[in-house]
C-alpha cells in the first residue's frame, strides 16, 4: 500500500511540475512606439492644456488564470513635448518637472483589478519629483490578441488617472495653473517569447 501511495504521490508531483508553466504569468514588454503618456491641466481657467512624453519603457505580467499581474511604466521627463521649444524648456525646468534632477517618473503596481477576463484598474505607486504616493489608475478597452502586423500576442488598453501635483511638491503657479492633473496613457505591450 505504501509503495502505491509513493507512486501516486510521485505522479502527482510530476504532473504539477509539467502543468506549472501553463499557470505562470506571461511577460510583456511595453511597445514604446505605441505608448504615449499624456497629461491635461487647466490653464488660467481658460483652457485645458495638454502635453505628452515621447519616451517611455516598461513591462507587464498577466496571469489570466488567477487574475493577477503587475505593471511597471517608466517615463522620461526630459522627453516632454508641448509643441514648441520655449514651453518645453519652461516645463522641464526646476519650476515644474525638474528633468535634470529627476529624469524619470514611474508607476508600479502589483495589484490588478479584473472584471471577468478584463483588467479594469491597477492599484500601485506613482513617483514624481522623487516623491512616491499611492495611485489607482483606471483601465478601459483592455484587449489581448494576435497583432495583425507582428503576429505576436499583444495586449493593449487605455489608462487614465487623476492626481494633485501639489502632493508631489510641484506647487508652482497654483491655482493659475491647475493643481489637478489628468494622465492619459494608450499602452500596448507585446508578449516576450
Amino acid at each position: 500500500m505504501s509503495s502505491m501511495f509513493a507512486k501516486n504521490t510521485a505522479a502527482l508531483i510530476l504532473a504539477s511540475l509539467i502543468a506549472a508553466p501553463a499557470l505562470a504569468s506571461d511577460h510583456y514588454t511595453v511597445d514604446a512606439h505605441h505608448t504615449w503618456p499624456m497629461f491635461e491641466v487647466n490653464h488660467l481657467g481658460f483652457t485645458t492644456q495638454r502635453g505628452r512624453f515621447n519616451q517611455s519603457a516598461g513591462d507587464v505580467t498577466l496571469d489570466m488564470t488567477t487574475h493577477q499581474g503587475s505593471v511597471n511604466l517608466t517615463i522620461q521627463t526630459g522627453s516632454l513635448d508641448m509643441g514648441f521649444d520655449k514651453w518645453d524648456e519652461h516645463l522641464k525646468s526646476e519650476t515644474f518637472f525638474n528633468a535634470a534632477v529627476f529624469p524619470t517618473m514611474q508607476f508600479t503596481s502589483n495589484k490588478l483589478r479584473f472584471e471577468g477576463d478584463k483588467v479594469v484598474a491597477a492599484e500601485g505607486n506613482f513617483t514624481l519629483l522623487g516623491v512616491t504616493r499611492p495611485l489607482t489608475v483606471n483601465v478601459s478597452n483592455f484587449r489581448c490578441g494576435e497583432h495583425p502586423m507582428t503576429h505576436k500576442l499583444t495586449c493593449g488598453a487605455d489608462i487614465t488617472a487623476t492626481f494633485k501635483r501639489s502632493d508631489f511638491g510641484m506647487n508652482s503657479f497654483i491655482p493659475a495653473v491647475g493643481d489637478e492633473v489628468k494622465i492619459i496613457v494608450p499602452l500596448e505591450a507585446t508578449k516576450d517569447y
